[in-house]
């Protein structure tokens, strides 16, 4: 594990306090283009997850239906209802995006799988980055609306579904990652910037609780405020 980022889970609350939790849960109000891009909106807009701190595991409650959730793990994605049975299933979701280009519709199962891999990385870093499989190298710094960034790049086990496997977080000066840097595989490559927010501590643990979501330009500034990908407010977190 780097200095730098082991400086960054010590900013977030440490791997120890960590380690303690196995869920996290929270309500989301989800917006961005990307919804009615891909023929979903409004599925995601107001909705609550729970995920887990140990595995590659997201729900999503209430999907589609008010009795219905979703449920993720990397090679497999299910809609189900609240008898646990199982409405829909898709297994190896991640290769049915192959030759999908920007505007391909996604079914719900297709949704489930992005939404439950991103949502899994977004309240597990900086922590999983901890975890075996994960290697590191410090970019240059850089300079953004005033404030410096300290940038560290990371290379993702092939086992960890997430947008690419290369991406670069962008952390101030008290550790916190203000920004996050990808390309979205299934989104056909599509460059993102993606800004984090108004941290708030939850059981000694920090969480970003706004994220927005810009391309990512040539020049690797991020051309805002519009088009706005995606963005997300996170409330109500809770870990148990």
């Amino acid at each position: 594990m780097s200095n730098l980022l082991e400086s960054v889970i010590d900013a977030y609350g440490g791997l120890n306090n960590w380690r303690k939790f196995e869920n996290i849960s929270a309500s989301l109000r989800i917006g961005g283009i990307t919804w009615a891009l891909k023929q979903v909106p409004g599925i995601m807009d107001n909705i609550n997850v729970v995920t887990s701190t140990r595995k590659q595991f997201t729900s999503f409650y209430p999907f589609v239906e008010k009795d219905w959730h979703n449920s993720y793990e990397p090679g497999k994605v299910a809609i189900i209802n609240n008898r646990n049975e199982v409405i829909e299933e898709l297994l190896d979701p991640r290769a049915t995006f192959s030759g999908y280009v920007t505007n391909t519709p996604w079914s719900k199962l297709q949704l489930t799988y992005f939404t439950g891999y991103a949502m899994w990385n977004y309240l597990n870093v900086p922590f999983c980055l901890a975890d075996p499989g994960y290697s590191f190298k410090e970019l240059e710094p850089w300079e953004e609306d005033g404030e410096t960034f300290r940038r560290l790049q990371v290379t993702f086990p092939k086992e960890v579904a997430t947008h690419g496997p290369v991406q670069t977080f962008y952390i101030d000066s008290s550790g916190l990652i203000k920004r996050h840097d990808y390309n979205v595989e299934i989104l056909s490559g599509a460059r993102t910037a993606h800004y984090l927010a108004d941290y708030v501590e939850v059981q000694g643990v920090k969480f970003a609780t706004k994220r927005n979501v810009y391309l990512r330009q040539e020049d690797n500034t991020a051309k805002k405020p519009e088009p706005l990908f995606i963005s997300i407010d996170i409330r109500d977190i809770k870990l148990s």
